[in-house]
Formats: C-alpha cells, structure tokens, sequence
C-alpha cells in the first residue's frame, strides 16, 4: 500500500512539472495559446522546450521542430540588428540523444542547418545563442536558406517595425510517402518550409509556404489552408482572420 501510494504521489509530482515547465512558454503565442498538433500521428516523442525569447515544439521522429514560436516586437528587431551572430550549434541535453538531431548529422549531408525561429531576431546574446540549438534547427537547401528565406525574414522584421508586434511561428512540412533523411541520426529532411504571421494591432494574419528547394518563389496561404497541411491548430490567432489572404510580402 505504502508502495502504490509512494507511485501515485511520484506521478503526481511529475505532472506537477510538466504542467509547470508547460506554463514557461505562453509569452511566445497570442493570448498565451500555443499551437496544437492535431493530427494525432504527429503527437509521438514530442517535446516542448523553452528558450529565453522562443519555444518549440521538438520530435523525437523528425529529430527536430515541428513548430518555433516567437514574439517580435519593433523595439526586439531594433535591438537585434545589433547582436552578434555566435554560429556555435549544440546538441540541447534536455532531449533524450535517441531523439536529437548530431552535429554530426550535418556534415557533409548538402544540407544548411536552418533555423525555425531565426537568429537574426535575436535581440540578447543569450537568445542568440540559444537559436542554435539543433533542437530549432532543420535540414535545409542551401540556396533556399541563404536566399528566398533569408529575404522572408527580413520582410517579417520589416512587418514587425512597421506594426509595433507580430506573433511568428516558423516550421517543417513533409509530404509524401517516401522523406529523405540524413545523417545516423536520420533527421528528417522537410519538403516545404512555413511561417505564421500574426499582426495584432493590424488584425492581419497570414501564412507563407516555400519548397526546401533552391527555389525563388513562395506561396501566400491563409492560415486555415496552412492548419490543413501541416496538422497543427493556431488558437491564438482570431478564427475570422484565418480565411483572409495576403497578395504577398513587400521586398521578397
């Protein structure tokens, strides 16, 4: 008895800290609603982790993110255009190394290390180094990165200075039966990258798509067609946005 009532309590306790490690991340997503995986194959080996200034949501199949939350503000990207890049990748040791992406994993693969949520909206050198956890990184195409990518980016931090805030949440798509994959680690490689963009004081929401490819075009998508692709939900942002749609992003 004393045994049962030693396991009922040890449960208890680390549901305790999950819901509390849980509560550490609601700042990154409106009115504190962070996506929700749907699609109940996807739910498998994840993990949310929190960072000082982003959160993500971690797969232990895809040995990356399969969402990257943030929070920009004008001042943030005022400061970020300021701080130093570190280029210094790790392997974060709150994820079991079964289910975590290597260093190793990289080398040689062709593949860029691409951040989810970028270290160009950095605005501490903490959060800078942070974002180089592989944990918010994916294989992605070189061309594609340095790029069509990099220029959505800077179109976003242009959105934010010019609307006071913005939501962001950057992630992986896979479609198809047959996903390649790299490294002994076998991390995923995406076919389709997005991003979420939610503007509060504009009541503005959208979403863009881009092929992992050496690509230079991208596709608008409303945020209700991005839920229906990528299996995730995104409470936080007002149901009647989520059929509006943008004509495209100014600069890209």
């Amino acid at each position: 008895m004393q045994l049962r009532i030693k396991a009922i309590a040890a449960a208890f306790l680390a549901f305790a800290c999950m819901g509390a490690s849980a509560s550490d991340c609601p700042q990154f997503s409106p009115n504190g609603r962070e996506p929700v995986v749907v699609n109940s194959k996807m739910r498998a080996a994840t993990q949310e982790v929190c960072y000082s200034d982003f959160a993500l949501l971690h797969s232990g199949i895809t040995k990356g993110p399969l969402w990257s939350a943030e929070h920009l503000t004008a001042s943030s990207v005022d400061e970020a255009k300021n701080n130093t890049r570190t280029n210094r990748f790790f392997v974060d040791k709150r994820l079991p190394p079964s289910e975590s992406a290597q260093l190793s994993d990289y080398k040689k693969s062709g593949y860029d290390r691409g951040h989810m949520s970028p270290a160009g909206d950095r605005a501490s050198q903490k959060g800078m180094a942070e974002s180089f956890s592989l944990a918010n990184i994916v294989p992605q195409d070189p061309s594609n990165n340095r790029r069509i990518w990099s220029r959505i980016e800077e179109a976003v931090r242009r959105l934010t200075e010019e609307s006071g805030e913005a939501y962001v949440v950057t992630g992986p798509l896979f479609s198809g039966r047959e996903l390649q994959t790299i490294g002994e680690s076998r991390v995923f490689v995406p076919t389709q990258l997005y991003k979420v963009v939610y503007l509060p004081q504009r009541q503005i929401a959208f979403a863009v798509v881009v092929e992992n490819t050496p690509t230079n075009t991208y596709t608008m998508k409303t945020v209700r067609e991005l839920e229906a692709m990528s299996g995730l939900a995104f409470p936080g942002i007002p149901d009647e946005l989520k059929d509006k749609r943008l004509g495209g992003l100014r600069g890209v």
